[in-house]
């Protein structure tokens, strides 16, 4: 039972069999269909985010198995933040603020894949992609923000 594995990143609860999906999937003669309408069902929450996709295929029955991901981190924030882009310049141009809170919200989101033992080192962790986006954390420098977690400013907001 040979499996094969196809990785694609698609935009959640609106893959089609076009491209990059039916190039992907062509060699493997799976049922395509069946393929876009499962990745749909389970993307949906994700909509308008790009999603990572994984499809498991077995060459010989052509079943699959359809494994969905979560967004990249600075997906979540920018969908958080409801900006476009992240800054050209993040040193010099900085684009939106985030909370705390916000933060936290979205290291709970991505838990499973950080490499955080809690939520509070996962909001840190989120607060670090903000520094290459040009993003602030509570009107500081994303770096200042995680020195003010780990002196217990935000301890309050980050329990468990």
């Amino acid at each position: 039972m040979a499996k094969d594995t196809v990785e694609i990143l698609i935009e959640g609860g609106s893959a089609t069999p076009g491209p990059p999906l039916g190039p992907a999937l062509g060699p493997f003669g799976v049922n395509m269909m069946l393929v876009v309408d499962e990745i749909n069902i389970k993307s949906s929450d994700f909509k308008g985010m790009k999603v990572p996709v994984k499809i498991h295929i077995d060459k010989d029955t052509k079943e699959f198995e359809i494994e969905i991901g979560t967004p990249p981190t600075t997906s979540l924030i920018m969908e958080e933040l409801n900006i476009e882009k992240a800054s050209q310049d993040p040193g010099l141009d900085k684009v939106a603020d985030l909370s705390v809170e916000q933060a936290l919200k979205i290291a709970r989101m991505k838990f499973e894949s950080l490499l955080a033992n809690d939520y509070k080192h996962g909001a840190k962790e989120v607060m670090g992609t903000c520094v290459s986006m040009g993003i602030t954390v509570d009107g500081k420098d994303p770096r200042d923000a995680q020195k003010a977690v780990d002196a217990g400013e935000y301890d309050d907001i980050l329990v468990e």
